[in-house]
């Protein structure tokens, strides 16, 4: 099990060939990459569930591959008992929590100590031509106060030449063009990588072809999100590799994997981040101190180290919260799936909290 989904094996992905499988989505939520927190957030696996689901059928009409298979409608049972056949998102007469996919194989990534790191040749070496790429690829079509890429670039390196001091601005920041990066996906802590370190990192899989992929995403999910109201600030997808091509795996163009804005005003599971930030200090504080203090120890688990756990959110933060990922699920599908208020007034009830 992920932090935040279940992960369902129908039938075992092998070297020869994908297998199939399910994600079931539930309401636990995950920040700081502690995995799962102390409580849930009520209908936010049904929401991710319908976004991913609505934005793999956006990318499969602009001819995008993906592992997605279809979603699992709630109201329907298979006459002999077993899991029902998955449907279109149009089909499905309840908000869907599980979704049906292909399956790579995901080799175990061993960790070697402080000095030799991750064996990515031992990996590949059990992948073969077919495996889940261990990267992570990023694009980013702004910069928001906060973002890691501050510190990596100057506002010159991304095309902003009318930032003439050089200085990045304590506001958010719209790219010229947007900007694709690399990260590692199963090593304990996520590190951005050069180029070379990300080609190595990938096995057979092409850096240039994971970008494009990329691109096409995020240009997909940008359109839809500007379509419906929202800005699609930034987000990450996976993907898997499989007899020469990439596919676009895991799940695509949530409040989770993606930063997106409304109005002006954030939607994502940043507003949970910030209000650890801002209540539970000794937490988050740990949580740094243990990732720093792992750098040099044969582990690579930090959070062994790290003592206190987080604190729950207070009812009414859960609830705001819930509010928000149904809210925008509606927005952004078109479709009422959840009782649940406007964007514009789920941001508010969020923005006091």
């Amino acid at each position: 099990m992920t932090s935040v989904k279940e992960f369902r094996v129908d039938e075992p992905a092998t070297a020869d060939g994908l297998g199939r499988g399910r994600f079931a989505f539930t309401d636990a939520y995950s920040v700081f990459d502690w995995g799962q927190m102390p409580d849930a957030i009520p209908h936010k696996g049904a929401s991710l569930c319908a976004m991913g689901a609505f934005n793999f059928e956006l990318l499969e009409d602009a001819g995008v591959p993906t592992h997605y298979r279809g979603v699992v409608d709630p109201g329907t049972v298979a006459d002999d008992g077993t899991e029902p056949d998955p449907v279109p998102l149009a089909e499905a007469t309840a908000p869907p929590t599980e979704m049906a996919i292909d399956l790579t194989q995901v080799p175990d990534l061993s960790y070697e100590g402080p000095h030799a790191g991750y064996d990515y040749e031992a990996f590949h070496a059990a992948g073969g031509g077919n495996y889940l790429v261990p990267l992570e690829v990023v694009f980013r079509n702004r910069v928001p106060v906060g973002s890691s890429l501050r510190k990596r670039a100057e506002p010159a390196d991304l095309g902003l030449d009318d930032l003439a001091d050089g200085d990045w601005p304590a506001e958010p920041v719209d790219l010229p063009e947007p900007v694709v990066e690399f990260s590692t996906k199963y090593e304990q802590q996520d590190r951005y990588l050069t180029r070379a370190e990300a080609d190595e990192i990938a096995g057979a899989a092409a850096v240039d072809a994971l970008e494009s992929l990329a691109r096409d995403v995020n240009r997909v999910v940008t359109e839809r999100a500007e379509a419906t109201g929202f800005v699609h600030e930034d987000g990450k997808i996976e993907c898997l590799y499989v007899d020469g091509e990439l596919r676009v795996a895991d799940v695509v163009g949530t409040f989770d994997e993606n930063r997106f804005s409304y109005g002006g005003r954030g939607i994502s599971k940043e507003v949970v981040r910030q209000w650890y930030k801002a209540n539970d200090l000794d937490w988050v504080a740990a949580v740094g101190e243990a990732k720093d203090a792992v750098a040099d120890r044969d582990i690579d688990d930090w959070r062994e180290l790290c003592d206190p756990d987080p604190d729950p959110l207070p009812p009414a933060v859960v609830d705001a919260v819930s509010d928000l990922y149904a809210a925008g699920a509606n927005a952004y599908t078109d479709r009422e799936w959840f009782d649940a208020p406007e964007v514009e007034a789920a941001l508010d009830a969020a923005a006091e909290l």
